[in-house]
């Protein structure tokens, strides 16, 4: 691990965006990229020089290990749609461990791993790989998350509520598939590795619950991500840990346990304040409101420019360690692309 690495980058005034999905969408072959290692790859060192970006991010696509877990359990049918409906048995989640250790993955998510390997020998830029992070994996398997999450919440385990187990079951699953698919990104260079976790949020756990004596935010968020984080440490990979859901300062205190190398949060937080409670050594990034960037009516360019400099003013006089960027990855929408690019643009210029 070298933390210094991204305290140097915010020490130097870094603004970068994260947006490869604006890059990937300009591509007239999109789709046929996205298997390609080397193909991609290429892109993804567009992204990075386009951006002034010595990170090279890839593309956010939260979808891919779900995919890849119920086609391991021969899931038919529409892979986004489906839910479970009743808690697994162990002998499913046998079945899975078995075939994440014989059989091969996705081809996109081979592709993934190929293209950090082509940035990592090809290149000076740092490789950065990708994953869902385990609860929110968790929560795109269930029809209904949150009624079993509040019960975890009131205190009840597996044993008093068949819900609660079904979770548990579940989010094993879910640490199981995202530690698989961060082996192979591991193998091929990633320096770190990027875990968004957007349902780690109020979305899915009460506030109230949380300034209780209950423990479920440290039982289902946190712990599964301590798994992911002593793999990385195993490797000597850092961890990017991202979050872009609604907060409450004790969310943002558990997820600085992870010892992350930079913590990213959306705009639903004021990052000075966030920086009272945040390790030195932990870079904070964000958190302009990207989601907002396809409209003008929503946000303009000069709001963009005021925000950019208003942000950048208060995290200096925090002296705390500060990269300026968007609060989750910048998607490309049909027929806004010049609208989103021109933000960005006064993001980086301010």
């Amino acid at each position: 691990m070298n933390r210094q690495r991204y305290l140097d980058l915010a020490a130097r005034g870094l603004r970068m965006p994260i947006g490869s999905d604006l890059i990937l969408r300009e591509q007239s072959d999109h789709h046929a990229i996205q298997l390609h290692g080397d193909s991609l790859g290429r892109l993804l060192v567009e992204a990075a020089e386009r951006y002034e970006s010595p990170l090279a991010f890839p593309v956010m696509d939260l979808t891919l290990e779900k995919h890849a877990l119920l086609s391991l359990l021969n899931i038919p049918g529409d892979l986004d749609q489906f839910h479970f409906s009743d808690c697994p048995d162990e002998a499913l989640l046998d079945t899975l461990a078995d075939r994440l250790t014989t059989q091969p993955l996705p081809q996109r998510m081979i592709a993934n791993a190929e293209a950090i390997r082509y940035i990592a020998r090809q290149t000076k830029l740092v490789p950065v790989g990708m994953s869902i992070g385990p609860f929110s994996l968790m929560t795109k398997l269930l029809a209904d998350p949150i009624t079993p999450v509040y019960s975890a919440g009131m205190g009840n385990s597996a044993d008093d509520d068949e819900e609660v187990r079904m979770i548990e079951r579940v989010l094993e699953m879910s640490t199981r598939m995202v530690l698989r698919s961060i082996r192979p990104q591991i193998d091929a260079g990633a320096i770190a590795i990027f875990i968004a976790e957007p349902a780690a949020s109020t979305a899915f756990f009460s506030p109230i619950q949380l300034s209780g004596a209950g423990d479920a935010f440290d039982r289902l968020a946190i712990a599964a991500n301590r798994r992911v984080k002593a793999l990385l440490d195993q490797h000597g990979v850092d961890l990017i840990f991202h979050c872009c859901g609604d907060l409450v300062p004790d969310m943002v205190r558990r997820f600085a346990t992870l010892d992350p190398a930079i913590l990213s949060l959306g705009s639903s937080r004021k990052l000075w304040e966030d920086a009272a409670i945040i390790p030195d050594n932990v870079v904070l990034y964000g958190n302009l409101p990207s989601k907002k960037f396809y409209s003008d009516d929503v946000i303009t360019v000069e709001q963009v420019q005021a925000m950019s400099r208003e942000l950048l003013a208060a995290m200096k006089a925090t002296n705390h360690p500060f990269i300026l960027g968007s609060e989750c990855d910048v998607l490309s929408v049909p027929g806004c692309e010049h609208t989103i690019c021109k933000k960005v643009q006064a993001m980086m210029t301010a």
